[in-house]
């Protein structure tokens, strides 16, 4: 299995991921297309400029070949951005992107195709280019639709990004930046960004189901550098979610503007320590990621339909602690990693990945479940129409246990307390995994001692879950700007969990 490298978005990548530009541009309605505001997949496909004879027509060219299934996934994003350096603009831009896909399965075989446009002659080419890829020789027809809608939006924008100008938004980037620069004389440098996007996705398949989603996303992080007796250092806070304009307020800016001065301050303080094999404590919230990327992949169905994941032939066994439950969600009001619907028509929900410690279920789209003989839990995602959609996570956490924090670090004579990590390494398969702690505390005698930085810890995924033998009550998600790489896929995520003893871990130090 190869490597693969993932990077948060965050630290000094915020320099220039979230430093991504930003002019408002338009929409192609008099007002914007929101989820629960119009007809539904009806004013989608007078947003996309089709009719439902279209679609029709090119749901039977892409099954005219034999196919089992097909479906067309319409996309059209509005991308902006701003950053300010010191209180300067020094980056702006917007994107728009737009196209659909069409998908075609017949047995094992996947076609897909798609276009930069929606004109039918340019649909129906994608959709007789997927047909040739996955056909079986007997055509088959698609059946009438029927659309599918939620009672109401897991993410209901009051006011959404389509109507903003930029001249709106610079205000509270400079706030960021000026609360920053207030809040200690240490600082030396400060970029703020803020990126919003707007997704308004139609889709449609041979089965009949039809749903529109409208969905927003906007984060707002700052970067902060500071100086002390000629030593630098650098952090940083974000936060991402799918909310409109309405995300932007002073509690968030003042927020925010704390917690990446104090993340920042507190390195002054830190060491480096000694490595070796030890107790590690996860943190609350971002600890997180090491649940995502070590683990929460490993739980994808496809890697188990291939069996190159370890816990191909474990399901319905236990594999870690009675008093650990691991989730993934899509049902959290306004979580970046929430969706109403996959990219398959299947509603978001939440599945327990682990119950008691037993491993209960895979992450499945609709090739998984089908090989598997059992319902798509949701997960089949897609990066843009260009994709097809594979099994991908959403809001993955543990949840609470039953015990304190406190009582968890009082047992450890000797160890350390991971708080912030940025970036690794993980092998999918096998579960070995390298990660960078920004920050944290040494654990000396069952206490908090001094502040520590810039670690690895390194490990093996099932085997540390396996190994956490204490889970705290204090279950966090982390509403950070995390975005999970799969097959050259990427899609927004979340993650969290409560503190966590993994009992035995090599930290690589001095």
């Amino acid at each position: 299995m190869d490597r693969r490298d993932f990077l948060r978005t965050g630290g000094m990548a915020l320099l220039g991921s979230l430093a991504v530009p930003s002019v408002m541009l338009s929409s192609c309605q008099d007002k914007p297309l929101v989820i629960g505001s119009m007809d539904g997949v009806n004013a989608a496909m007078n947003h996309f400029g089709v009719t439902e004879s279209d679609l029709k027509k090119v749901l039977a060219a892409a099954l005219e070949k034999g196919g089992d299934y097909a479906d067309l996934y319409f996309e059209h994003s509005f991308n902006n951005s701003v950053a300010l350096m010191d209180g300067q603009v020094n980056r702006c831009g917007s994107s728009i992107d737009f196209g659909m896909g069409v998908r075609v399965l017949a047995g094992d075989q996947t076609g897909y195709a798609y276009v930069e446009g929606v004109t039918l002659e340019e649909m129906l080419r994608a959709a007789r280019t997927a047909a040739r890829i996955a056909s079986s020789g007997k055509a088959t027809e698609p059946v009438a639709f029927q659309e599918k809608r939620l009672e109401k939006s897991r993410y209901v924008v009051t006011t959404p990004w389509e109507e903003v100008q930029l001249k709106a938004k610079m205000p509270y980037l400079q706030k960021l930046n000026d609360k920053i620069f207030s809040l200690d004389k240490r600082v030396r440098k400060v970029q703020a960004s803020l990126g919003d996007t707007t997704t308004h996705v139609l889709f449609c398949n041979s089965e009949g189901v039809t749903y529109y989603d409208y969905r927003p996303m906007v984060t707002l992080g700052a970067v902060c550098i500071m100086e002390e007796n000629g030593q630098m250092e650098n952090s940083y806070a974000a936060r991402a979610y799918r909310k409109g304009f309405e995300f932007l307020n002073e509690d968030l800016i003042n927020v925010l503007a704390r917690e990446a001065v104090d993340n920042t301050a507190i390195l002054f303080k830190a060491v480096k320590p000694k490595g070796g094999e030890m107790p590690v404590v996860m943190a609350a919230g971002g600890s997180g990621i090491l649940l995502h990327e070590a683990m929460g992949h490993a739980f994808e169905a496809d890697f188990n339909r291939k069996r190159t994941s370890i816990f191909c032939d474990l399901l319905g066994k236990k594999i870690c602690n009675e008093h650990i439950n691991v989730v993934d969600d899509a049902t959290i009001p306004f979580n970046r990693g929430s969706v109403n619907f996959d990219d398959e028509g299947v509603e978001g929900q939440k599945t327990y990945i682990v119950k008691d410690g037993v491993l209960t279920s895979y992450l499945h789209d609709r090739i998984s479940a089908k090989h598997y003989g059992v319902p798509s839990t949701g997960n089949g995602r897609r990066d843009t129409f260009r994709n097809i959609p594979i099994p991908r996570m959403r809001a993955t956490y543990m949840e609470a246990g039953n015990v304190t924090e406190e009582e968890i670090i009082s047992t450890v004579k000797k160890g350390i307390y991971a708080q912030q990590f940025t970036n690794g390494q993980v092998q999918i398969g096998a579960g070995d995994f390298t990660f960078f702690v920004k920050s944290g505390y040494l654990i000396e005698d069952g206490k908090l001692t001094q502040p520590i930085k810039d670690i690895n810890i390194i490990g093996n995924g099932p085997k540390a879950l396996a190994d956490i033998t204490m889970v705290a009550a204090n279950a966090e998600i982390d509403n950070g700007t995390w975005t999970c790489g799969k097959d050259g896929q990427s899609c927004p995520v979340t993650c969290g969990m409560p503190s966590a003893l993994v009992s035995k871990l090599t930290v690589g130090g001095e």
